[in-house]
C-alpha cells in the first residue's frame, strides 16, 4: 500500500470511505483498489487497541452515546457494553461543565458547583461489565440486573413540585421491587448514605427533589460530601474529582479517567449576528432566534482551573476525539480553556478526529451564515471553531468523520424535516481546502431506526470507524498539511472575567432584592424569580427601580391605548409594574408583560412632562411634533446616567433642542407612527432577552437580518441606528464586555 501514501486528499478520502463501509457494514468494495481495501479491512478487524491512549471531548447525549450507548433510553439495557469504552481501555473522557438547564440548572440555583448533568450521563454509559463482576463477584445475569437497577436510579426524574424525600433517602424506591435484591450491599449502603446526606436531618444542604434527576442528586451529594470532608466549600477541583471517583468506582467505571473540563463554574455567552449577546447555555435552545451565532465566550469570576491529569492525558494521547454533539455548547466551551487548547496543538503525534453530527440543531446550527434560510454544512462546523477558538482550527483536526446519509429512507428524512431538522451534509471540497481529510460512513443504528424511526449514532459502528481510521493512519498518514492561505478571521479569546455574581450567588441576590417588594398576588414573586433566572442578563441593579408588581382587573385598567395594546407597563408615580389580568392567564404573555414593564422601570421618572405640538402651532401643515422635557438628574431615579440617557434618546430618534438641553423632540407627519422612548425601551428590553417575548420588536429589528451591502441608503441609515441600539443595550444595559 506504499503507493497510497502520495494519494491526493480527495482520492484518499474516497478510499477511506470504502474502507469504512467494509469494516463497519461488511459492504465489499469494487474497482481496482478492491484488494488493497479488503486487505486493510482484514488487518483492522484483527487488530486491537488496548495500548492506544485516547482522549475524547464532549458533552450531552452525543458524548455518552458514542462512549457506551444512550443510557437514558430503555433500549440501552439490551446492550450496554458497547462503544468506545470497549474498544479503547485507555480512554480519558473530558466533559463540558457549562450545562445550566433542567435539573442541573436547579442545582446551580442552590449550590456553588459546576454543571454536573452531562457527567452523570457519561458515568452510566461508561459502566464496564468486568469491573462490576470483579468488584461485587457477580455472574452475567446478576450483572445485567444490577445494570437495570442503576439505569432506574440514575434516570429517575421527579415531577416539578415533588417533595417526598423518602425517594431521596432511599433511592431504591425508584427501582422495581423484584430488582432491588440485585444491588450489592456496599453499593446500597453508599446510595442510602448519599441520599440521607442531602435530605432533612442530613449533614449536607437539603435539596428538594422536585424537577430533579435522581442521578444528579446522588452525584451532587457525593461531591458535596467530599468537599465537607476536606473542609473545602464551595467544592474545589479535588473535592469534585473525589466525588466523581466515589460514584465511578462503585458502579463499575474506571476511576480517574472521567474528568470535568474545569472545576470553575462558568456561564456561556452567545453573541448572534445581529449583535445581541445573551447569557446561559439553555438560552440558545429556548429562544430560537433563527440567526447565526457569531461568537461564544465563557464568563467566569476566577481563572478556570484544569486538572493536571487532563493535561497529562492530552500530552500522551495517541488519538484525540471530538465527540458528536452540540457545536457551541458541548465541545467549544472546553476549547476556550487555554491549557487544553495549547496542549492539543502541541501534541503533534496524535491523530485528531472531529465527529460531525447527523442533524442540524435548533438554536445552534440551523441557520448558516452563507445561506440564511438553510442549516450548516460540515465545513461550517470547522469555520465556527476557527472563529471562536484562540488560534483557529490549526492543529485541532486531521480528519472529520461524517455520516453517510445515502441509505437513510426518504420517509425518515421527511419526518425529520417536518420537525425542522435537516442533515448536516459533507461538503467535501471545502473541507479538503482547509487541509482536513473528509470521510463518511454509514454509522446510524438500524435497530433504533426500526423500533423508534430515529437516526442516531450507533456506538459500535462509531467505535469501529474510529479504530479503522487509527489503523489506516499507520499505513496511509491521514494527517495533511493545513492551508495557511485561508482568509484571516477575527478570533476571540473565550474567557471573559466578570465581577457580577454567577448562578447560586446571582439567584440569592435576586431573591433578596425581590423579598423587599410587594407582589399582588404573592405568587407573582416566584414567577418573577423564575423569569429572572431564565434571563440572567438581567443585572441585579435593574431590580432597584420598581417597588412591586400588581395584577390589575380589566375594569381598573387605565393605561391609554394611544400608543399600544400591551398588557404590562411601569407606573412612575407609584413605582409599580402593572399587569393586565388577561396576561395572568397566559404564561408566555405574562412573562412578556413583566419583562417589558421591568425594562420601562429602568428609565424611572426621567420625564418632567410630555406634549404634542400640532402643525398649526409650528407654522407647518401636515406635521406634528412630540416633545419631552427631562427632570433634573437628581430627581430621575434612572438606571442610565445623564450621558447614557441622552445617547439612548438620540438612538430613539429624539433630537435635543438647540434652545434647551433638557428638551428632546421628534417631528412626524400627521399619519406617521412612532414608538415613544419609554415604550421603546421596555419593548427592546424584552426582545433582547428573549425575542419570543418581544414579537413587536422582532418585526421592527428584522432589518438586522439583512446584509448591509444589499440595502439602499435610507435602509442602511436605519440599519446602523438599530445596530447602535443593540450595541447600547448589550454594553450599557446588560453590561456585556465587547472583546
Amino acid at each position: 500500500m506504499r503507493f497510497l501514501l502520495h494519494m491526493k486528499i480527495s482520492k484518499l478520502g474516497r478510499y477511506i470511505d470504502l474502507l469504512l463501509e467494509e469494516v463497519i457494514n461488511q459492504t465489499p468494495p469494487s474497482g481496482r483498489r478492491q484488494n488493497s481495501i479488503s486487505a486493510l479491512a482484514r488487518e483492522i478487524r484483527l487488530s486491537e487497541c488496548s495500548n492506544t491512549r485516547v482522549v475524547i471531548f464532549g458533552g450531552g447525549t452525543g458524548l455518552s452515546t458514542v462512549l457506551g450507548g444512550d443510557s437514558r433510553i430503555d433500549e440501552w439495557l439490551e446492550n450496554p457494553f458497547v462503544g468506545l469504552k470497549e474498544e479503547f481501555p485507555l480512554l480519558d473522557v473530558v466533559v463540558c461543565t457549562t450545562d445550566d438547564g433542567g435539573s442541573t440548572g436547579q442545582l446551580l440555583r442552590q449550590l456553588p458547583i459546576i454543571g454536573i448533568g452531562d457527567i452523570r450521563k457519561v458515568l452510566l454509559s461508561l459502566i464496564l461489565r468486568a469491573n462490576l463482576q470483579k468488584r461485587y463477584g457477580l455472574d452475567d445475569v446478576s450483572t445485567m440486573n444490577l445494570i437495570r437497577v442503576l439505569h432506574a436510579i440514575f434516570n429517575r426524574r421527579f415531577d416539578e413540585g415533588f417533595n417526598d424525600f423518602r425517594h431521596v433517602t432511599n433511592p431504591f424506591l425508584s427501582v422495581a421491587r423484584p430488582l432491588r435484591r440485585y444491588c450489592p450491599e456496599p453499593l446500597k449502603t453508599l446510595f442510602l448514605t448519599l441520599g440521607e446526606y442531602i435530605s432533612p436531618g442530613g449533614k449536607g444542604p437539603v435539596i428538594e427533589p422536585g424537577g430533579h434527576c435522581l442521578g444528579n442528586l446522588i452525584l451532587a451529594a457525593a461531591i458535596l460530601r467530599s468537599a465537607d470532608e476536606t473542609g473545602c466549600f464551595p467544592p474545589d477541583l479535588n473535592a469534585i474529582l473525589a466525588g466523581i471517583r466515589v460514584i465511578a468506582d462503585a458502579i463499575g467505571v474506571n476511576p480517574g479517567f472521567l474528568h470535568p473540563a474545569t472545576a470553575t463554574p462558568g456561564q456561556l455567552v452567545l453573541r448572534y449576528s445581529n449583535g445581541v449577546a445573551v447569557r446561559g447555555q439553555n438560552k440558545a435552545a429556548i429562544t430560537q432566534r433563527r440567526l447565526p451565532i457569531d461568537h461564544l465566550f465563557v464568563e467566569c469570576r476566577d481563572d478556570a482551573s484544569v486538572s493536571a491529569d487532563i493535561i497529562r492525558a492530552i500530552k500522551n494521547a495517541d488519538l484525540i476525539l471530538f465527540a458528536p454533539g452540540s457545536l457551541y455548547t458541548s465541545i467549544m466551551p472546553i476549547l476556550q480553556l487555554t491549557p487544553v487548547i495549547r496542549t492539543i496543538r502541541n501534541n503533534k503525534k496524535a491523530l485528531k478526529i472531529l465527529g460531525a453530527n447527523f442533524w442540524v440543531q435548533a438554536g445552534e446550527t440551523d441557520i448558516s451564515r452563507h445561506r440564511m434560510s438553510r442549516g450548516f454544512h460540515v465545513s461550517e462546523l470547522i469555520e465556527a471553531y476557527d472563529q471562536n477558538i484562540e488560534g483557529g482550527f490549526d492543529g485541532l483536526f486531521d480528519v472529520v468523520l461524517s455520516a453517510n446519509l445515502e441509505h437513510i429512507p426518504g420517509d425518515v428524512i421527511r419526518n425529520y424535516a417536518l420537525e425542522g431538522k435537516s442533515p448536516i451534509y459533507l461538503d467535501r471540497e471545502r473541507v479538503e481546502g482547509m487541509g482536513i481529510l473528509p470521510v463518511e460512513a454509514t454509522m446510524y443504528s438500524p435497530e433504533r431506526l426500526r423500533t423508534a424511526n430515529v437516526i442516531h449514532h450507533d456506538p459500535q459502528k462509531f467505535s469501529l470507524a474510529v479504530r479503522a481510521l487509527l489503523i489506516a493512519h499507520r499505513h496511509l498518514n491521514l494527517k495533511k498539511e493545513q492551508t495557511s492561505s485561508r482568509p484571516k478571521v477575527k478570533r476571540h479569546k473565550g474567557m471573559v472575567y466578570t465581577d457580577s455574581p454567577l448562578f447560586s450567588s446571582y439567584h440569592s441576590e435576586v431573591k433578596a432584592m425581590l423579598s423587599g417588594k410587594n407582589f399582588t398576588p404573592k405568587s407573582l414573586g416566584k414567577t418573577m424569580l423564575d423569569i429572572i433566572w431564565e434571563n440572567r442578563d438581567i443585572r441585579i441593579e435593574h431590580l432597584k427601580y420598581f417597588r412591586g408588581v400588581k395584577i390589575v382587573p380589566a375594569a381598573g385598567w387605565s393605561r391609554s391605548r394611544e400608543w399600544d395594546n400591551l398588557l404590562g407597563y411601569y407606573e412612575p408615580e407609584d413605582g409599580l409594574l402593572k399587569i393586565h389580568e388577561q396576561a395572568e392567564r397566559d404564561p408566555d404573555l405574562l412573562r412578556a408583560s413583566l419583562l417589558t414593564a421591568l425594562g420601562e422601570s429602568l428609565l424611572g421618572r426621567y420625564i418632567d412632562y410630555r406634549q404634542w405640538i400640532n402643525g398649526e402651532d409650528i407654522s407647518s401643515w401636515g406635521m406634528r411634533r412630540y416633545e419631552i422635557r427631562l427632570r433634573p438628574i437628581i430627581d430621575r431615579a434612572c438606571f442610565l446616567d445623564d450621558s447614557a440617557l441622552r445617547c439612548y434618546l438620540r438612538f430613539a430618534r429624539m433630537l435635543e433642542s438647540p434652545h434647551d438641553p433638557f428638551t428632546f423632540g421628534i417631528t412626524l407627519n400627521d399619519q406617521e407612527g412612532f414608538l415613544p422612548p419609554g415604550l421603546l425601551f421596555g419593548l427592546l428590553y424584552a426582545w433582547y432577552l428573549n425575542n419570543s417575548y418581544g414579537r413587536i420588536m422582532e418585526y421592527e429589528m428584522s432589518l438586522l437580518r439583512w446584509s448591509p451591502e444589499k440595502l439602499i441608503p435610507y435602509q442602511l441609515e436605519e440599519y446602523n441606528r438599530k445596530k447602535e441600539l443593540v450595541r447600547f443595550f448589550r454594553n450599557l444595559v446588560f453590561m456585556h464586555k465587547d472583546k
